[in-house]
């Protein structure tokens, strides 16, 4: 497969083994908040933006929905390796951009006034930029535009789209909230629900109690998740993760535990809400990103000013 038309590797970081780490691409309105600039390329083209971020590429860019994120795992990064010098299991962080590199100098530049470990940044003109998603290798893609999410799923690569909020920094410690169905398991329960409404879907899951639940599009990244987790004692983790799930815990929790257990997945906490709203608790947690595929669950995040990514 063709490589990106351009792509700058950061000198300034250590280069990771994308065969060993956890590769997550992030396009620069994920991780910068770029609101005005497309607004600019919207309304007045590519020239005149192009124009504007050579003239303001000093001007760091303001911190986007995935800003936090992104400073969370370069955190657990560093625990990784201050327990062992030569680890290979590293989160590894590239910027997928449709900026020519010519207006991608000051995404490279904000990049390094934060201090972000960004090892690549790839700058592709091609409409459909996530065909290169698994030639990097790339195990969850954070986009802000809709159809790139869309395009990354279609490849079979974790994606999720990100909405542009003011994002308070949580603390350093990197906190992960899953949904359950349609995000960490498949949407079996959903469909039925869908279908034959509440009593059916209970009836199925009391069915089906023994077996375990289908895998849903973010079923992978937890594992790696969990896999570097369990690196550290419980005390000691520098990663927390958490499901948050519309299920009732005495109807339909038993399955999901139950599938956690079969598939070797540790999770720090559940809640199961019995439909009630999720903001509440998610402002409690203070996660630095929050995966769900309904979207007035991600309404709710957001309103609570929790950094939210939907799974379409």
């Amino acid at each position: 497969m063709a490589e990106p038309e351009s792509t700058v590797i950061n000198t300034d970081v250590k280069q990771k083994d994308p065969n060993k780490a956890l590769v997550i691409a992030v396009t620069t309105r994920a991780i910068f908040n770029l609101e005005e600039e497309h607004k600019l390329y919207l309304e007045k083209g590519k020239e005149e933006y192009t124009r504007h971020q050579q003239a303001n590429q000093d001007k760091p860019l303001p911190p986007g929905t995935a800003f936090a994120f992104i400073q969370a795992v370069q955190y657990v990064n560093e625990k990784l390796l201050e327990s062992n010098p030569a680890e290979k299991d590293l989160f590894d962080i590239l910027v997928l951009s449709n900026n020519s590199p010519e207006s991608g100098v000051r995404i490279i530049n904000s990049a390094k006034h934060y201090g972000l470990e960004i090892s690549k940044f790839c700058f592709v003109s091609d409409e459909d930029s996530t065909q290169y998603l698994k030639s990097h290798g790339v195990k969850l893609f954070l986009s802000a535009d809709r159809t790139d999410v869309c395009n990354a799923l279609r490849r079979g690569v974790s994606a999720a789209l990100v909405f542009q909020q003011e994002v308070q920094a949580p603390s350093t410690l990197l906190r992960v909230v899953f949904d359950g169905d349609a995000v960490l398991f498949s949407d079996e329960t959903d469909q039925v629900f869908r279908e034959q409404g509440l009593e059916g879907a209970l009836q199925y899951e009391r069915a089906m109690e023994a077996v375990p639940m289908g895998e849903g599009p973010l079923k992978a990244f937890a594992m790696h998740l969990g896999k570097m987790r369990k690196k550290f004692s419980q005390e000691k983790s520098p990663i927390r993760t958490y499901l948050v799930t519309a299920r009732s815990g005495r109807d339909m929790g038993i399955r999901a535990i139950k599938t956690l257990r079969e598939w070797g997945l540790a999770i720090d906490e559940a809640f199961f809400m019995d439909g009630a709203p999720k903001g509440p608790i998610l402002a409690q947690i203070q996660p630095h990103i929050f995966f769900d595929d309904g979207l007035h669950n991600i309404q709710g995040a957001q309103n609570m000013g929790v950094p939210s990514a939907w799974v379409p």
